[in-house]
């Protein structure tokens, strides 16, 4: 249904687009729309209840650059994420089930936004596009591709190799285990990631774990024993053995070299 803007409604949108801005602020419209704070307030609170903005956080909207058809607009899911993370002055990488889908690991198009970040975590919503934040430290943000989307904004996802590698070490948030295993070895045999990078990667951003499960699977597949003794000297001395894939039961052949018990069921 279309719907009948007021004056002030009208003058906003007329402003974003002699401004060519993408956010407003608390404090934006005062002046050039001449009415008071209370009013601003209400104005955006009203476009945001009805859809034709979108709130970022408190006292931050994303405005559509021309009046959206039908009346509701709501922002692309890199818009959102820019908007959310890039207000913070924070940085992210699109990770986890978007990614999986991105690089046709997995046909299932997920119905929130995955991000490691550096400065948020939980669940968001900026407009209709729900966010699930993953906060992390610096030194694991990284090995990334941007993606150019249809309205002329950069998404930032994380790599081929890392969203492999991210598929083992963060298995249990992102249902990656035994399912990365066959990823790892279907890219690998078609050639579209290397042995070395899938080994660069997970010593650069991996944790011990994912570097027992990948390096077990690097053997198993035959990589050169140079490799695979790179993973090995980034092992610290243990005795304790863990599951191949922590989802099955701990039954199995051990693996004395990786610290594991070959539990794959496949």
């Amino acid at each position: 249904m279309k719907r009948n803007f007021g004056k002030y409604e009208a003058q906003l949108m007329a402003y974003v687009q002699l401004r060519n801005t993408r956010t407003l602020q608390t404090g934006d419209l005062v002046a050039p729309l001449r009415i008071t704070t209370k009013q601003e307030r209400e104005l955006l609170s009203r476009l945001a209840r009805a859809d034709v903005i979108a709130r970022v956080r408190r006292g931050v909207y994303l405005v559509p650059p021309r009046l959206p058809l039908g009346g509701q607009w709501t922002p692309s899911e890199a818009l959102a994420i820019s908007a959310l993370i890039g207000d913070q002055g924070g940085l992210y990488q699109i990770c986890g089930p978007n990614a999986f889908n991105r690089y046709g690991f997995d046909e299932q198009v997920p119905a929130r936004v995955y991000a490691y970040n550096n400065h948020l975590s939980g669940e968001r919503t900026v407009g209709s596009v729900a966010l699930t934040l993953i906060r992390v430290q610096n030194p694991r943000l990284g090995d990334t591709e941007e993606l150019k989307t249809p309205d002329g904004l950069t998404a930032v996802y994380s790599s081929r190799v890392r969203t492999l590698m991210d598929a083992v070490y963060d298995w249990s948030r992102f249902n990656g285990l035994p399912r990365a295993y066959g990823w790892i070895r279907k890219e690998l045999a078609a050639e579209r990631v290397s042995a070395v990078d899938l080994v660069r990667v997970t010593l650069r951003y991996g944790n011990q774990s994912t570097i027992r499960r990948i390096g077990a699977l690097l053997d198993a597949e035959g990589v050169p024993p140079m490799l695979c003794s790179k993973l090995e000297r980034a092992l610290r001395p243990s005795s304790s053995l863990i599951p191949y894939v922590p989802v099955y039961p701990k039954r199995g052949k051990l693996n004395r070299r990786w610290g594991l018990v070959i539990n794959d069921q496949t």
